[in-house]
C-alpha cells in the first residue's frame, strides 16, 4: 500500500472551502487505497483529514515530536503514531514512511515542510513526487514567486516542474498515482 503525506495547517483556516477542500483529499486518499502520513495532531486541517480518513476506513500513520505533544493535541485515534525527538526527525520520519507529499493550505510549518521535501528532491536525495493542492487559489502568490524565481534564474524549469499544482484533489492524486507508476 502506498502512503502520502500531507503538509497543512494545525489550524482549520477561515473559511469553510479550505476544510472542504481537506475532507475531499481525505476520501481521494481512501478511494486509491493510499495511508496518510501526517504529522499527529487532533486540530486543525491535519486533525480534519485523519479523521476523515479513519471515519472511511483509511489508515492513518501520525509523527509528532514530544516537545509538541503539550502544544499539539494528540491525534489518540490513529492506525499507528510515533512521537519522535525533534522536529527534523518528525520531517525525517514522514519522509521515510511516504511515497509522496502533498501540501495543502497551512503557515510557515506548512512551508518549511513543502520547501525541505522540494529541496531534498532538488538534491537527489529522493525521488518522491511533490504535490501542491491549491484550494480556492490560496497558493496563487507562492506560484506566482516560483516563477518569478525561475524567471530571475534561481530556479530551474527542471526543478520547478517537480512541484505538482492542481486545484482539485483527485486531478493532484491522479499526477501522484502516474508517477508512482513510472518509477515502478
Amino acid at each position: 500500500m502506498k502512503s502520502i503525506c500531507v503538509f497543512c495547517g494545525s489550524k482549520t483556516g477561515n473559511t469553510i472551502h479550505l476544510q472542504d477542500a481537506a475532507i475531499q483529499f481525505a476520501q481521494t486518499l481512501v478511494q486509491h487505497n493510499l495511508t496518510l502520513i501526517y504529522g499527529g495532531a487532533q486540530a486543525g486541517l491535519m486533525g480534519l483529514i485523519a479523521d476523515q480518513v479513519l471515519k472511511e476506513g483509511g489508515r492513518v500513520i501520525g509523527v509528532m515530536p514530544k516537545s509538541l505533544t503539550a502544544v499539539e493535541y494528540v491525534h489518540h485515534k490513529l492506525t499507528e503514531l510515533h512521537i519522535v525527538d525533534s522536529m527534523s526527525e518528525r520531517k525525517m520520519k514522514m519522509a521515510e514512511l511516504s511515497d509522496g507529499f502533498v501540501t495543502l493550505p497551512g503557515g510557515i510549518g506548512t512551508l518549511d515542510e513543502l520547501f525541505e521535501v522540494w529541496t531534498w528532491r532538488h538534491l537527489g536525495l529522493h525521488e518522491k513526487p511533490i504535490g501542491l493542492l491549491n484550494v480556492e487559489g490560496f497558493y496563487d502568490p507562492l506560484i506566482a514567486h516560483i516563477e518569478r524565481m525561475a524567471a530571475e534564474g534561481f530556479l530551474s524549469n527542471h526543478t520547478k516542474e517537480k512541484l505538482l499544482v492542481e486545484t482539485e484533489p483527485e486531478a493532484l492524486t491522479q499526477r501522484l498515482l502516474a508517477t508512482f507508476i513510472k518509477h515502478n
